[in-house]
């Protein structure tokens, strides 16, 4: 996410306080001042029906006196927090004015009284045909006595009140705006701490890490998705390291393991077409060369059967198979070899026959990659043992040899491709150290797991673990 993003949710967030003030001072305003005018407009009216009503209704029904009703009304606008309170005639003579005394003889005229101007409604706002030099608002009610409108009862209120009201009620809009102002101010700081600067730290790893510089280091203290997502992108930049890391170390490994056989067969060549090598001697080196050809050719094999593994992925043609027999038969395979070096092959089998469920050729290939190295790294006069366990339905199968061992530092990395421990370089010339990373892909593919125990100088075992085949449970509960 770049700044400037968060730059323009900023200046959002400002135009957000700044057309919410306007707004509050302009829409809410005007709203503010119309519910307050309606409001006091429907009090004033209900005062002045009730004056109508009562005293008013009175005074001409000869009822009470003139002085009576003034003093009534003179409190009441009081009461009503200054308004004036007026009794007009429908001519637009001033009867009484709740503000000040009328003397008999002063005759007060609203020129152009008019009590329809209120055209439906039951006020009007203005300077009532001038007798004010401030706008008013004017509720008028009649007054009623034989059947008949004698006068009005007008009360004014000055617009200025009113809009004082508004104002008060719109100085609270203003501050819960404030408020929410604040409390999006709050989750905004809540944002950037939370959300914007891992993101930001994630982003900027994430430039790292496409330019190529796997090694950039990055932290997000949090434990919700935004820590998971930066531990998973900062676990996949280890491993994208680490994979770019083992391609170097196989790039040189093939290259070394390529470089010394051809240097061999170049050599030997050379020294035979130039004489070096006199040609009594050409079987012995020709046969050197066939060696180390056959040596190219198992580094090759091994090559394209775990680039095949890793690429497509093993398919698996499983079926029950007698492991005991193919355990046999591998170990008849090897007994010319096995002659040579007079090493015994001892066989520790459960049942004579245990079925399991596999691909028969891969166990094959893993049991032949197993019991090669076991003889290979054997020494003269030794036994190497296999044998079978069953467990939990599962069959544990061991290959187990007396013979150098590999050392503690080394034997978690036996599995890994080109991988030859010091102790065994002088013994293997003629390994591609590729038959244990093939073991160890085919093992995975069946979903089972295969183990090293070595102690060095006294001998090595591998186990490795394949499913019972479910006939062989049937054939026991029978």
């Amino acid at each position: 996410m770049k700044r400037t993003l968060y730059l323009k949710f900023l200046i959002a967030y400002l135009l957000f306080g700044i057309f919410g003030f306007i707004m509050v001072a302009t829409f809410v305003s005007n709203m503010t001042f119309e519910h307050c005018k309606r409001e006091k407009a429907e009090s004033l009216y209900a005062e002045a029906t009730q004056i109508a009503n009562t005293y008013a209704a009175d005074l001409y029904n000869a009822e009470t006196s003139l002085d009576t009703v003034h003093r009534q009304l003179s409190a009441l606008s009081a009461y009503m927090a200054g308004a004036k309170i007026w009794i007009v005639n429908p001519s637009g003579r001033l009867v009484l004015d709740s503000s000040k005394i009328i003397s008999q003889n002063e005759e007060i005229i609203v020129d152009g009284f008019d009590p329809t101007v209120t055209a439906g409604s039951y006020y009007t706002i203005g300077t009532f045909w001038g007798c004010f030099t401030e706008d008013n608002m004017s509720v008028f009610a009649p007054i009623t006595a034989n059947y008949k409108v004698q006068a009005y009862v007008v009360i004014h209120l000055p617009i200025n009140q009113i809009r004082k009201t508004a104002d008060g009620y719109l100085n609270i809009s203003y501050l819960m705006l404030v408020v929410m102002f604040l409390l999006s101010l709050i989750i905004l700081i809540f944002f950037t701490e939370l959300v914007y600067i891992p993101l930001r730290r994630i982003t900027q790893a994430t430039e790292q890490y496409a330019s190529g510089n796997m090694d950039y280091e990055f932290s997000v203290e949090s434990e919700d998705e935004m820590g998971y997502l930066a531990a998973s992108l900062s676990y996949m930049a280890g491993e994208i390291a680490r994979q770019e890391d083992d391609q170097k170390k196989f790039v040189a490994n093939v290259s070394h393991d390529f470089r010394s056989p051809l240097t061999s067969i170049r050599g030997y060549l050379s020294a035979m077409l130039d004489g070096t090598i006199p040609p009594e001697m050409h079987e012995k080196y020709l046969g050197i060369v066939l060696n180390e050809t056959e040596r190219l050719t198992k580094l090759t094999n091994g090559l394209l059967t775990l680039n095949n593994l890793n690429a497509r992925g093993m398919l698996l043609e499983r079926a029950d198979f007698d492991i005991n027999q193919v355990i046999r038969n591998t170990a008849a395979s090897f007994e010319m070899t096995c002659l040579e070096k007079k090493i015994a092959i001892e066989l520790v089998l459960t049942d004579d026959k245990m079925l399991v469920n596999a691909d028969l050729s891969k166990i094959q290939q893993v049991l032949y990659n197993l019991l090669d190295n076991a003889i290979k790294f054997s020494h003269h006069d030794s036994v190497i043992k296999i044998e079978t366990t069953e467990k939990r339905r599962k069959v544990f199968v061991s290959v187990k040899d007396s013979g150098i061992g590999i050392p503690k530092e080394d034997q978690k990395m036996v599995f890994e491709r080109f991988y030859k421990s010091d102790a065994s370089r002088g013994k293997d010339k003629k390994g591609t150290g590729l038959g244990l990373s093939i073991v160890k892909e085919i093992i995975k593919a069946h979903g089972e797991n295969i183990n090293c125990i070595s102690t060095y100088g006294v001998g090595t075992e591998f186990i490795f673990s394949i499913p019972k085949a479910a006939s062989m449970d049937s054939d026991e509960e029978v």
